[in-house]
């Protein structure tokens, strides 16, 4: 028998189960999707029971398929989601989705009791994001559905909830607590005023370490079973494991979110209102995010690219690095620069890409250029996410689509030149964080 590690990796559209070896490898990879249902709004969302259901009769075909010995179970999530629990420990509401539209009757009522927007926003170190604050689904239940409401004996997040249907333990735990929920104070690393105030923090199971693991019977024998984790805050396990050394973490796909697990300074008004915001690691410690819209523009402009250049769709794949084609590249190394970007984007986190193909003669003329205009509106919240100096830090990694892309890397390189480039493995990251973290060999 193989010794593993399992993890459960419920995404919103796709989920999965792996089973990683002594050398986090995985050795086995399903995954499947459920349709949504529809919410008492009418609204759709995640079908909570077939979820469930589908956990437990992979966990059966696990402990009846004798090739593997398992040796611990974790779970990972993504965030923004609570179940409500009565006290039975069933749920008493639907998974409720956190793009449904938050009342704004509800929303001036809470920001007339509790102070400004950006005040509350700053302290929490979430933007007000409705429904994405998750702690703001327990005050639009209070006052909205009273008498669902009443019935509610715990709240816990989704990752914990997935833990407890395997445990029978309920825990609270930083990773979901500390990521754009509006809850936690992160100035006085506690809940938030107005969460005392409104009694909500007493429908929160106590705060556990992910260091003190639950445990279940498997097979007749005791393993150990996680806490669950936040997605985000799971993905950053494997570099915090492997590297010692301070480092930027740029996670590049549809968005490029730079995350800073160094930070030192609390989160500013400034900051938000350029979608920069704050959660925690598996241990508690803050990270600062900023990010940019700079995979969706990419994938905009090389269809764009393609059409006029007659090229296939992929074919920035084969794009060299040209240093003669990046003459007018000058990454701004100004802790000001976001602002400067801020005045041109409405909204912060947008990208504006301007080519004017007549003026190249190759596509790979065009495609330098694009890559340099999305590297100069890049940088900017790289810095912001740095606190404004990337002297405090040795390494910048990068994984995702544009770890793969030389001239963006080189781009980087040329902006930060006392940094270490280093390109990401971020296959299964999230999966593989929740593996790490059960130290199970």
């Amino acid at each position: 028998m193989v010794p593993c590690v399992a993890v459960f990796d419920i995404g919103k559209t796709n989920k999965k189960f792996l089973l990683f070896d002594q050398n986090y490898q995985i050795i086995k990879d399903e995954e499947t999707s459920f349709e949504e249902i529809t919410d008492d709004d009418g609204d759709s969302g995640e079908d909570l029971t077939a979820l469930a259901n589908w956990l437990r009769s992979t966990w059966q075909t696990l402990e009846a398929d004798t090739n593997f010995d398992v040796k611990a179970v974790n779970f990972t999530t993504y965030g923004a989601s609570l179940v409500h629990l009565n006290s039975q420990g069933e749920p008493i509401t639907p998974l409720y989705n956190y793009l449904k539209p938050f009342p704004l009757g509800l929303e001036e009522q809470f920001y007339k009791a509790y102070g400004d927007k950006m005040l509350v926003a700053a302290q929490t170190s979430s933007p007000a994001l409705g429904m994405l604050n998750s702690g703001l689904q327990l005050y639009w239940l209070k006052y909205g559905k009273p008498d669902v409401f009443r019935e509610i004996a715990h709240s816990i997040h989704l990752p914990q909830y997935i833990s407890f249907l395997f445990t029978g333990q309920m825990a609270t735990d930083y990773t979901s607590l500390g990521c754009h929920t509006a809850l936690w104070s992160f100035e006085k690393n506690s809940y938030h005023d107005w969460v005392r105030a409104e009694g909500l923090d007493k429908l929160f199971p106590p705060l556990r370490q992910h260091s003190e693991p639950t445990e279940i019977t498997f097979r007749g024998k005791v393993i150990k079973a996680g806490l669950g984790l936040h997605d985000s805050s799971s993905a950053l396990i494997p570099y915090l494991k492997q590297y010692q050394e301070p480092f930027l973490l740029l996670s590049t796909g549809t968005w490029g979110i730079t995350l800073n697990p160094f930070a030192k300074k609390h989160l500013t008004i400034a900051e938000l209102k350029q979608d920069c915001l704050q959660y925690l690691t598996y241990t508690g410690n803050p990270v600062k995010a900023s990010r940019k819209f700079i995979g969706n523009a990419h994938e905009v402009q090389v269809k764009l690219l393609a059409e006029h250049y007659q090229k296939p769709a992929d074919y920035f794949k084969q794009v060299a690095y040209n240093e003669s084609l990046i003459e007018n590249f000058g990454g701004s190394t100004s802790p000001d620069a976001a602002n400067e970007v801020l005045v041109k984007d409405k909204i912060a986190t947008a990208v504006q890409i301007e080519l004017d193909l007549a003026l190249y003669n190759s596509y790979e003329e065009a495609y330098h250029q694009l890559v340099v205009e999305l590297a100069e509106q890049q940088i900017p919240s790289i810095l912001l996410a740095a606190e404004g100096d990337t002297n405090n830090f040795s390494i910048l990694l990068v994984d995702g689509g544009f770890s793969k892309n030389p001239i963006f890397m080189a781009l980087l390189q040329k902006t930060f030149p006392n940094l270490r480039m280093k390109a990401g493995k971020s296959a299964q990251g999230t999966a593989l964080g929740a593996a790490l973290v059960m130290d199970a060999f």
